[in-house]
């Protein structure tokens, strides 16, 4: 299993969680975040003028999935994220030691699937999308 953590700009969030539905990845959580990458921030010039803004408002993703899908759902948040400007956030992935659904006690990728979910879709044959 692999952990994605993905730092987007907030006004992509709808396009990314969009993009990322329409190839099946159904479970991710989404976190509300501030910092400054490279560009340490932006300057924004008002009445009283120009004052520095370091930490900028950011979404965080965070998806488990199977090292299967990996190559798939980056290149899905990487179009859907991406508007060529400074700013357009980062990437990371890591490495899963265990996930355990609580409620059944399934581990592994079990924990982490879905009903419809791209591991159904890709690997079993079902709901498979038009």
């Amino acid at each position: 299993l692999k952990k994605i953590e993905a730092i987007i700009r907030e006004d992509k969030l709808t396009d990314v969680k969009e993009a990322l539905r329409e190839i099946g990845i159904v479970g991710l959580n989404v976190f509300e975040i501030r910092g400054h990458g490279r560009q340490g921030g932006i300057t924004l010039v008002g009445r009283s003028g120009s004052y520095q803004v370091d930490m900028l408002p950011k979404i965080q993703l965070n998806i488990i999935l199977s090292e299967r899908n990996l190559e798939e759902t980056l290149d899905t948040i990487l179009n859907a994220a991406a508007t060529g400007e400074t700013g357009d956030g980062l990437i990371f992935v890591y490495p899963v030691e265990e996930a355990i659904r609580i409620r059944t006690r399934e581990r592994g990728q079990e924990a982490v699937m879905y009903p419809g979910d791209i591991d159904e879709r890709k690997h079993h044959g079902k709901n498979q999308p038009e």
